[in-house]
């Protein structure tokens, strides 16, 4: 809350960003640390300290322009790795592997287990999964490839990201 730091739902954590107040000019550099914000219309969710930078705490929400200044080190990407064409391959022809769908994922349990009751509402099989650092959404269970994936696309649909990932 009082570091520079931001939510995205797609960018890689530990990516920084430039952010410009369109209204104000005022601006802020931010690192990616969580999932989120889940509320239409919105792409980016700052942290009080950054929010105080760009005054933009007492309105709440900004226009604002992002603009992407670093990459993260590979060693400080916590997302999960996205399933590619060849490991779909093989895992296609072993019946046994099981997938589910990851909604989101978030730096602290709290955030997690609020967008899983968000999810609850649609989808009653969403959970919280701990993974090291980070708190994984799943929804779905021991699925199928195919039946995940079109699960998947309803996820998307809901939320606005998803991916496959195996179930463990």
């Amino acid at each position: 809350m009082e570091q520079l730091t931001a939510a995205h739902r797609t960018l890689a954590f530990g990516t920084w960003l430039e952010v410009n107040d369109l209204d104000n000019g005022r601006r802020v550099e931010v690192r990616i640390t969580d999932r989120g914000p889940f509320v239409k219309g919105r792409i980016i969710d700052l942290s009080l300290a950054a929010a105080r930078k760009i005054d933009m705490v007492a309105p709440g929400t900004a226009r604002v322009r992002l603009k992407v200044i670093a990459a993260p080190e590979p060693e400080t990407v916590a997302d999960p790795p996205v399933e590619n064409a060849s490991t779909e391959k093989q895992n296609a022809e072993d019946p046994a592997k099981r997938y589910a769908v990851q909604a989101g994922t978030f730096s602290t349990r709290d955030r997690a287990e609020s967008f899983e009751s968000s999810l609850l509402e649609q989808f009653q099989d969403a959970r919280v999964v701990e993974t090291s650092t980070i708190w994984r959404v799943l929804v779905g269970h021991a699925l199928a490839l195919d039946d995940a994936k079109r699960l998947a696309e309803k996820v998307r649909d809901a939320v606005g990201d998803a991916i496959v990932v195996p179930d463990r």
